[in-house]
């Protein structure tokens, strides 16, 4: 038998998924999944921008050519409605996640529902790693 808790978790669970679905994130994202050039365009471009950190964090001089090339990949990228509208959808989850975990730690850092004056502090809790944001 479930827990009040675990009954509630699960209602949270269920609501965040029809807001997914009611604001199309999840067919964005499947869409993006399913096209294989959009795909590669966005694999390219993480893994110039990964090198181009890497280096970076090294000290490494970073080549105006390497950034130049990074650059037009992004800017392609962004042109591709596929590409662009899976990169909204992951922001759109990331902002409900956060908005969400945001509520539950402040919930349980006051030992009460948080009203909106406590959500505009800019941190959601010790730990987050959202602090400073």
């Amino acid at each position: 038998m479930p827990t009040k808790l675990e009954t509630k978790t699960n209602e949270l669970c269920e609501a965040i998924l029809e807001q997914l679905q009611t604001n199309g994130v999840r067919k964005r994202i499947d869409t993006f999944l399913a096209d294989t050039s959009a795909r590669g365009q966005y694999e390219t471009l993480m893994s110039k921008g990964q090198a181009l950190q890497e280096k970076q964090q090294h000290g490494q001089p970073l080549d105006p050519l390497e950034i130049a090339a990074f650059e037009k990949d992004r800017d392609t990228l962004l042109k591709n409605p596929v590409a662009s509208g899976f990169l909204d959808a992951q922001e759109e989850m990331h902002d409900l996640q956060h908005s969400v975990q945001k509520v539950v730690a402040k919930t349980i850092e006051l030992g009460r529902l948080p009203v909106a004056a406590d959500l505009e502090e800019g941190s959601c809790g010790h730990g987050c790693g959202c602090h400073g944001h």
